[in-house]
């Protein structure tokens, strides 16, 4: 990637986990991008957020897509009171630690109906992804808290939630909502053992082919190496695939006026970046 032309940008794709080890690091896939192809290059294994931190705070320009959720629903934050900014609440929130925080959303949860324990953004439920006030099951409420206070204390550009003007760019991205262009609501992978299938490699080889003629979708082709390839497939947790395809929305988004993000999306919330729903949201 130092051989990067003047035209090229940098990308970055994470696939996060709330409590990154050795076994289950978050995933950063790295490569260059000059607007008609993606070329990934190296894959990295953080196993601690240190080692997050410092990818936050490598030189720009950058454009990274990480896959957990930028904010939580505006009900939310409303009804208890956190803040009328998103920098102010996610602020709010750091301080008030881990355990607080859950608890703060479970207290909320436990006076809520049934049927409406868990909001979703407008962002959610266009792309059909999980309520980011989830702490159990899919944790994405757990990968908020622990995500989103170190993008703002790393300073970089969080669009649209908090516009820096900085050249570290990051966007939320949700590799699900890629997946399913290729194999719809097909399952792809799993971190149990027993779960995962001979049909989930082909549905994981589907989305490699698509990837590499991608242009029907997001206008670019993905280069990957044979070895990449390979790994993609074979990789039954889908980690590496999930980062290139936070990689590929985080592709598209640089090319985009505004980073694809329609003027009427919720700065409090976030918004997830991708084309298959851009033009329909835009009165959000």
């Amino acid at each position: 990637m130092s051989k990067r032309t003047l035209h090229e940008r940098l990308i970055y794709g994470l696939d996060f986990t709330s409590a990154p080890t050795r076994q289950k690091p978050i995933t950063c896939a790295g490569g260059s991008f000059d607007g008609e192809i993606l070329r990934i290059t190296t894959f990295e294994a953080l196993t601690d957020f240190d080692q997050f931190e410092a990818v936050l705070m490598r030189f720009g320009p950058w454009t990274a897509g990480f896959d957990f959720p930028f904010g939580q629903p505006e009900r939310l934050i409303r009804a208890l009171g956190w803040g009328d900014s998103w920098g102010a609440y996610v602020r709010r929130i750091a301080g008030l630690g881990k355990e607080a925080f859950e608890a703060a959303i479970a207290a909320y949860r436990a006076t809520r109906p049934p049927g409406d324990k868990h909001h979703l953004r407008r962002t959610d439920e266009w792309a059909g992804a999980k309520s980011p006030m989830m702490l159990h099951g899919v944790p994405v409420g757990k990968m908020f808290f622990q995500g989103a206070p170190r993008l703002l204390a790393a300073g970089v550009h969080v669009a649209p939630c908090h516009p820096t003007g900085d050249s570290r760019v990051a966007v939320e991205a949700y590799p699900a909502l890629v997946a399913r262009k290729w194999i719809g609501s097909t399952g792809y992978k799993s971190d149990a053992r027993p779960k995962q299938t001979p049909d989930h490699r082909l549905a994981r080889q589907s989305i490699v082919d698509g990837l590499r003629a991608n242009r029907e979708h997001y206008g670019f082709d993905v280069a990957l190496t044979v070895s990449h390839v390979a790994e993609l497939v074979d990789d039954p947790t889908g980690d590496q695939l999930d980062a290139v395809l936070c990689a590929v929305q985080a592709a598209w988004a640089s090319t985009q006026p505004g980073y694809g993000i329609p003027d009427a999306a919720n700065g409090l919330e976030g918004w997830i970046v991708d084309p298959a729903y851009m033009k329909g949201s835009d009165n959000a």
